[in-house]
């Protein structure tokens, strides 16, 4: 099932893609907490805006490294755990919204990743019952700037700022995430090209890790790290993810300088 967060310019609604994606069916108030009812309500998607699929209440759960490819070309070793960050929900954004570079970086990079999106409530969850918690999977571009990231030594501002966790097209409920190939565009040039197989740790593995230290909530997002080939973008780019089963998140990049006082 694709669950998307839509509008037709009214008050924003939930839908479950059909036909081929050409249409959305309408369902009931959010499905994360009232599960999917339909309204009875069907729209053309060409007729739709994509929202993202989710904000997340509570938090985003960030995993860096957590491809070797991608630790090596960052100039590290693979971590030997985890490496978790946090963003904030103002960083998320839905399908071609705006990615807006702030004047206080110069140096921004994609990051195309698998994202997953929790659906039940879930502590000291055991790695074989992670999907028990799990309500689906969607696209993320983590945006990064890097040169934040080295300044400041930790990554909230790099990785957290306004409009720098683009997720979307949609929620999809029934994905196996354990080879599903990953590729980034900039441009239309493909400069990522991997699968989740190559994953340091699994999604069951990052599931379990986390719930050891926070409670996992209904909304919350895991973004379960990139592949190698990151690089820049800038004011003009546009970024598509595509994931295998999921879909392609598509974003433009603008650059906002800074506004004489």
């Amino acid at each position: 099932m694709k669950i998307v967060r839509f509008t037709t310019g009214e008050d924003p609604a939930y839908g479950v893609m059909e036909e081929d994606d050409s249409v959305v069916a309408e369902i009931v108030g959010d499905p994360l907490y009232r599960g999917v009812q339909f309204t009875g309500r069907r729209v053309p998607t060409d007729a739709v805006r994509l929202l993202a699929p989710v904000i997340p209440r509570s938090k985003i759960l960030g995993i860096g490294r957590n491809y070797a490819d991608h630790a090596k070309e960052m100039g590290g070793e693979p971590p030997a755990q985890p490496l978790v960050f946090l963003v904030p929900n103002t960083a998320v954004v839905g399908p071609d919204d705006p990615v807006v570079i702030p004047a206080l970086t110069r140096e921004v990079s994609y990051e195309g990743e698998l994202a997953v999106v929790i659906g039940r409530i879930g502590k000291d969850v055991p790695r074989e019952r992670a999907h028990e918690v799990i309500f689906g999977y969607t696209c993320a571009d983590d945006v990064t700037a890097r040169d934040l990231q080295r300044g400041d030594g930790q990554w909230a501002r790099a990785k957290g700022m306004d409009t720098f966790c683009p997720l979307g097209p949609a929620i999809v409920t029934d994905l196996d995430p354990s080879a599903l190939r990953l590729v980034t565009r900039v441009d239309g040039r493909v400069v990522q090209d991997g699968t989740t197989a190559d994953m340091i740790f699994d999604v069951p593995t990052l599931v379990a890790h986390l719930s050891q230290a926070f409670t996992l909530l209904p909304g919350d997002v895991i973004l379960t790290g990139t592949p190698a080939g990151v690089g820049p973008v800038d004011h003009g780019s546009r970024v598509e993810v595509e994931i295998e089963g999921i879909g392609i998140l598509a974003n433009p990049f603008v650059r906002r300088e800074a506004q004489d006082s």
